[in-house]
């Protein structure tokens, strides 16, 4: 794993050797964040499920005002800290060990910032979710971010699963957010969910599907 682009591009991820991580390969982060385009710039983002924390370093990188990271698994954990060393983006971010469930219920503080001060207010402008595949977590995130005061106004939620998971996510009940935009790169999906939604992200004849067996 590596940075695609931006302020450091090119600086190589410390990746996981924990099971149940799923790390986004290189060339659907450079598809996601093209698609993303100006919306980074400036952005609060909030990488629910951080794993490595690749997604919400590549938003760093690209211009993001400042990333909340998000993970339960202390060791895992480690590796987000260790690679926002490594890319020297840890100034505007903020890491926290915390179930995403509880944070997204309000019984964690919404943000951590480096300076060690909760802030119970954040609101942010692109939330990212990849939680482990095959456990319903995608479903029940989405279902929580539906009516959670976390997400911006315009904000935008990206759910990364499996196409084997599209059902049960699809099928999720909302009141506020609405399926705005998706796209599949070989065995990753990413579905786009907004609470205004104007037009499409991207026209649908821009869709690629990449090739993706292989890790970047």
């Amino acid at each position: 794993m590596r940075v695609v682009t931006g302020e450091a591009k090119g600086r190589k991820l410390k990746g996981p050797k924990t099971i149940g991580t799923r790390p986004i390969i290189d060339r659907v982060k450079q598809a996601l964040f093209n698609i993303l385009a100006l919306r980074v710039d400036e952005a609060r983002f909030l990488d629910l499920f951080a794993g490595t924390g690749s997604v919400g370093i590549e938003a760093l990188s690209r211009g993001a005002a400042h990333a909340t990271f998000i993970e339960m698994n202390h060791k895992v954990l480690t590796l987000v800290r260790e690679n926002l060393q490594i890319t020297g983006l840890a100034d505007r971010a903020a890491v926290l060990h915390a179930d995403a469930f509880k944070f997204l219920q309000g019984t964690q503080p919404t943000s951590y910032h480096s300076n060690g001060v909760g802030a119970r207010n954040e609101k942010y402008d692109i939330i990212y979710v990849a939680p482990p595949q095959y456990q319903e977590m995608a479903a029940r995130a989405l279902a929580m971010l539906d009516t959670s005061p976390l997400l911006a106004e315009n904000g935008l939620v990206i759910v990364q699963i499996h196409p084997k998971e599209r059902p049960g996510v699809a099928a999720v009940p909302l009141s506020h957010l609405v399926l705005s935009d998706e796209r599949r790169y070989g065995s990753t999906l990413l579905m786009f969910y907004a609470i205004h939604v104007v037009q499409q992200i991207i026209p649908k004849e821009q869709t690629t599907d990449v090739d993706t067996t292989t890790e970047a």
